[in-house]
């Protein structure tokens, strides 16, 4: 589990959510067996769409973020409720590019030219949805862009994964600024040139983990905090108004999927009973597999004939 830091700064110009999501990332890249790339891309969705949906008023409402591109990862999608509970999947777990001039993983090239989506869910008749073209595939730049394009909130996003000599998630976390309606303009000079001479977030991570020996994981938080925003004046730091919880976690089960299954036809049914002797779903979002036997199949069947008729 990950924790969230909700600060305020002192003028109240400025919101953010900062969070540290390690071990978060590290359990999609396990349960997606993703390449580093691909582990780059999702950790970077699922630590913003999280983020997101702890900005949502209730926990039963739900965000769901979605990076489609020409590239050949094909599609980042991640989807987070009020609660902290989120879950994602790259369409592409494999996919596998050369490193950029830098050094740098290329999920820009790997997403290619698109579009990034968002919905929101949060109980109206009908989802809310936003869509702006990708500005450059990098998941923090083009979130930036749609939080000002689609909502006309001034917002900074950071985020950022390293990834280990063992492929295993070595820091991930990031963090996003938003602007509050009476901000001060010396609020806003003050942010953009502290974000000019920051250094990558997930730097600043692996650093503070190394120096958390007999810290908490708030405390961790807390001080990750206090140095990213120590450029700032004291009446422009933030601070903690609150700590929230954030999870890799789905809800899928056998029986959402049966669900699901009840909206095929009786044809489509009958031919998985008598040619395939069952069914067997995957999850895409955790790839947990359920199993439909015949009985399973033949009860669902009559489900179907008993609705139609």
């Amino acid at each position: 589990m990950s924790k969230v830091i909700i600060g305020i700064d002192k003028s109240k110009s400025y919101r953010v959510y900062l969070t540290i999501t390690t071990d978060m990332v590290e359990k999609a890249r396990k349960a997606h067996d993703t390449t580093p790339l691909a582990s780059a891309m999702l950790g970077r969705v699922l630590t913003a769409t999280g983020m997101m949906g702890l900005m949502l008023k209730k926990e039963s409402e739900k965000v769901t973020v979605l990076f489609k591109g020409e590239g050949p990862a094909k599609q980042v999608i991640a989807t987070a409720d009020g609660a902290g509970n989120v879950k994602g999947y790259v369409a592409n777990p494999y996919v596998n590019l050369p490193l950029k001039e830098n050094g740098k993983l290329d999920v820009g090239e790997a997403l290619g030219k698109g579009e990034l989506t968002v919905i929101k869910d949060i109980g109206l008749k009908e989802p809310y949805s936003g869509k702006i073209a990708l500005v450059s595939g990098e998941i923090a730049e083009d979130l930036t862009a749609y939080f000002y394009i689609s909502e006309q909130q001034n917002s900074s996003v950071a985020l950022g994964v390293m990834i280990g000599n063992d492929t295993k998630i070595a820091a991930s976390g990031g963090f996003i600024i938003q602007m509050l309606p009476d901000f001060e303009n010396e609020a806003v000079d003050a942010l953009e040139e502290m974000l000019k001479t920051m250094p990558s977030i997930t730097t600043m991570i692996a650093e503070e983990m190394l120096k958390s020996k007999g810290k908490t994981e708030i405390g961790v938080l807390e001080g990750l905090m206090e140095r990213i925003f120590s450029p700032l004046p004291s009446d422009y730091k933030p601070e903690s108004i609150g700590i929230r919880d954030m999870n890799w976690f789905c809800d899928c089960s056998k029986e959402k999927y049966k669900k699901g299954l009840t909206t095929l036809s009786e044809k489509d049914l009958t031919e998985m009973i008598e040619e395939d002797e069952g069914a067997e779903v995957v999850c895409q979002f955790c790839q947990k597999q359920y199993h439909f036997d015949v009985e399973d199949l033949k009860e669902i069947r009559s489900e179907v004939e008993n609705n139609d008729n």
